[in-house]
């Protein structure tokens, strides 16, 4: 198989912004994921949420989102990346960059757009029905990235 796309996922707090991980696809269909160090100007809003996470583990487990967005910018710099859920992710990513004051240095566009062939709603269900075949959950986004991987590889065999 060539290359595979760059797929990405970021996980959020339940207020939809706060980046508490992210992953996303190498060409050889490996997978790079972490957890992120909030900003000290994220944990400002009481009403914070770090969905399944502690403060505590994402400051001891997470990296920097300085280097999340160096080691993005090593793997992807001005590409385009395929997510299952654009405006959550780029909401996500937009509040990783505006901590330095950057825009985001990648486009994002939805996954199924890379398969014109597929029936409108085709792909959203092939990704429900393989997140149960592989036992995975959608809100993480290392298992995300790895069902878009095997659903895009299991598309191209099909094709």
């Amino acid at each position: 198989m060539d290359d595979f796309p760059g797929f990405i996922a970021v996980e959020t707090g339940e207020d939809g912004g706060l980046p508490l991980a992210i992953a996303w696809a190498m060409a050889d269909g490996q997978v790079k994921h972490t957890l992120i160090q909030p900003d000290d100007d994220w944990l400002n809003d009481e009403l914070i949420s770090l969905g399944d996470y502690s403060l505590e583990e994402l400051e001891n487990l997470g990296v920097s989102p300085l280097d999340v967005i160096r080691e993005l910018e090593n793997d992807h710099f001005n590409a385009t990346l395929y997510t299952a859920g654009v405006s959550d992710d780029e909401a996500a990513l937009s509040r990783l960059f505006d901590v330095f004051g950057l825009d985001p240095f990648v486009e994002l566009a939805p996954a199924e757009s890379l398969y014109a062939d597929l029936e409108p709603g085709e792909w959203a269900r092939a990704r429900g029905e393989l997140f149960g075949e592989l036992g995975m959950e959608p809100m993480r986004p290392e298992q995300e990235v790895q069902v878009m991987l095997a659903l895009h590889q299991r598309l191209a065999e099909e094709s």
